[in-house]
């Protein structure tokens, strides 16, 4: 009955600290940069699990998806293992993430991901043929990112990701490196953790190559811009653990350079290790608000599979859509 009530006392504290982060510490400010930095795929979540918890995951970051969310989050699972996620993006965009890695003994691992966005070939137009020239072009992004995790005590991991990233539009190309850090400490008051991280921190980049304007001009020289760094901080509890259910609860506070800080709320509930119902909600985000999902854990014989499913709510550009497929192997 404590524990109960105890469990009961924390949602409530969980649900009036996020309520109080929106209306305090996260003011109508900031909107004012949007569109001010580059690489905006690199902003999109990956994972049907993490996203399908409202993005809440750097305190989380238990399976290979930590690869994109928190680095760290690597050494807070034994196995090694493969990810592969898949997101129906807004305007008939395609979004594909593969992530793997490799222990190196105990306290050391190594991960490499990869990130695609891409489209069908578009129809070149022009003000003065409105209907398309006949012409085609693609537009594409591409990011492959190595990472290397360690284990410093029982309590505290940190991890590194050093990211080339690559951006073609028609004959234009944009091209540059950048890095990731994330921390994760287990706090020691029960089951809480708590993480930061820092995405996507590198110099500005700008188009290489030449296009001609309307005029029949060639232009050669383009504008820098930042890419899209984002500051996360993040602390996750587990309020229910037994063998039977388990509820994990995240609270997260977002700072990117291009928007206004933001707050994520999430949860995840598993039924016996095997069925997972996950939401969460996003607050001071204009463009986006809630999502929700599910997913199922299988253990087979050389592995474990989980598959993950989310949906989540744009307002009036409408739903997307992810799934992603986890598979972890035993360390022999």
């Amino acid at each position: 009955m404590k524990r109960e009530i105890r469990n009961i006392i924390f949602i409530l504290s969980f649900i009036s600290l996020a309520g109080e982060l929106y209306s305090q510490l996260i003011p109508e400010l900031g909107s004012q940069r949007s569109g001010t930095s580059s690489l905006q795929f690199l902003k999109i979540g990956v994972g049907g699990r993490a996203t399908g918890m409202g993005e809440t995951f750097v305190a989380v970051a238990n399976d290979i998806s930590a690869l994109f969310w928190n680095p760290a989050g690597l050494m807070q699972f034994r196995e090694y293992g493969v990810h592969f996620s898949h997101s129906e993006w807004l305007v008939d965009l395609r979004h594909e993430f593969f992530g793997g890695i490799y222990r190196l003994g105990n306290n050391n691992a190594l991960g490499l991901s990869v990130t695609a966005l891409h489209t069908p070939a578009m129809q070149k137009t022009t003000e003065f043929q409105p209907n398309g020239t006949g012409e085609y072009f693609r537009f594409g992004d591409l990011g492959v990112g190595l990472t290397f995790a360690r284990r410093l005590t029982e309590q505290f991991s940190f991890g590194v990701t050093l990211r080339y990233v690559e951006e073609t539009l028609a004959e234009l190309k944009m091209r540059g490196l950048m890095f990731d850090l994330g921390t994760y400490y287990w706090t020691g008051l029960s089951s809480t953790r708590f993480a930061v991280t820092i995405s996507n921190f590198g110099p500005q980049v700008k188009p290489s190559g030449s296009v001609k304007n309307s005029l029949g001009q060639t232009v050669y020289e383009f504008q820098s811009f930042p890419p899209p760094t984002m500051f996360r901080i993040g602390i996750a509890y587990d309020p229910i653990d037994n063998k039977t259910n388990k509820l994990t609860t995240s609270v997260q506070l977002n700072h990117p350079n291009d928007n206004a800080e933001n707050v994520n709320i999430g949860a995840e509930y598993s039924y016996k290790d095997f069925l997972f119902l996950r939401g969460g909600y996003k607050f001071n985000v204009e463009s986006e608000n809630y999502s929700g999902g599910l997913g199922f854990k299988v253990p087979l014989k050389i592995t474990t599979a989980s598959v993950d499913y989310s949906i989540s709510n744009f307002k009036d550009l409408g739903f997307t859509h992810r799934i992603s497929l986890n598979l972890l192997f035993d360390r022999k």
